[in-house]
């Protein structure tokens, strides 16, 4: 063997060496995120967390949620929203990564590039300005659903608002939102990322000393009505879901705010 054939033989081992021990590095650092992913953070309220109908729930710093490798997305995100949370730091959008905490591999970001579709935060970007971490920890790919612009603009983004108003004046709210994975429904990508045609949002106030809660079904299209024409018992979409939102609650207190659509006590 002469000296060029042995020096390029050298550098293919090293290339191969320096490339497993990176691929070995990021297979240790997603292990340890899935293993910290188990288990629930300070900034979410494990008490009011919703069943999982697919058995694959990751607790994130500031939310948890529930994946659903099927469609390619979270079937639920839920998190607490405390009037301390609420902030006016302008922090700069950060690039969209993979949850590498999603066992099954969450999508990738490019299922949505010239899709038509905005990747709408279920966790909202705006709900978590009390940090850089929390604020960029919900451009994870768990975190998102395809949503028409117009829509993610409009009155999804109302609706988020709205919630805030609520977290400051009734001192913190817990919120559970998503998509509702059933139906025949579109799907964008490679991965065919499933498209919602309705999306909820389910609320609870257990800080005033008088629990109470308030749902909301939005179908996936920008609309002009108020927002308390969209109010719906939380039993309706636990229909549609399968997911069961309290079940840590007393029997007698989810039975019966669940089964109402009043909208009393929430200021519109």
């Amino acid at each position: 063997m002469n000296k060029r054939t042995l020096y390029s033989v050298i550098a293919i081992v090293l290339v191969l060496c320096v490339y497993g021990y990176e691929h070995f590095l990021k297979e240790e650092d997603k292990a340890e995120t899935i293993f910290e992913g188990t288990k629930a953070k300070q900034n979410t309220n494990e008490y009011f967390l919703p069943t999982s109908t697919t058995g694959q729930i990751v607790h994130h710093n500031g939310y948890s949620l529930s994946y659903n490798e099927a469609h390619e997305q979270a079937e639920w995100v839920a998190y607490e929203l405390k009037k301390e949370h609420l902030a006016n730091t302008n922090f700069k959008r950060p690039y969209f990564e993979i949850d590498e905490a999603v066992k099954t591999t969450a999508a990738h970001w490019r299922n949505y590039k010239n899709s038509g579709y905005d990747r709408g935060h279920l966790c909202p970007a705006g709900d978590r300005k009390y940090s850089k971490a929390a604020h960029d920890e919900t451009f994870l790919t768990s975190n998102i659903s395809p949503q028409e612009h117009e829509f993610n603009a409009g009155i999804w983004n109302t609706l988020e608002q709205k919630v805030r108003h609520w977290a400051s004046k009734y001192n913190g709210v817990f919120v559970v939102a998503g998509g509702v994975l059933k139906g025949n429904m579109k799907t964008i990508g490679s991965e065919n990322v499933s498209v919602p045609n309705t999306f909820f949002k389910v609320l609870i106030d257990n800080n005033t000393g008088n629990t109470k809660m308030i749902a909301f079904l939005l179908p996936h299209e920008n609309s002009r009505k108020p927002l308390y024409e969209f109010v719906v018992s939380v039993d309706d979409i636990e229909a549609l879901t399968g997911i069961d939102f309290f079940p840590e609650l007393d029997d007698d207190i989810e039975n019966k705010l669940e089964a109402s659509s009043s909208y009393k006590g929430w200021s519109f």
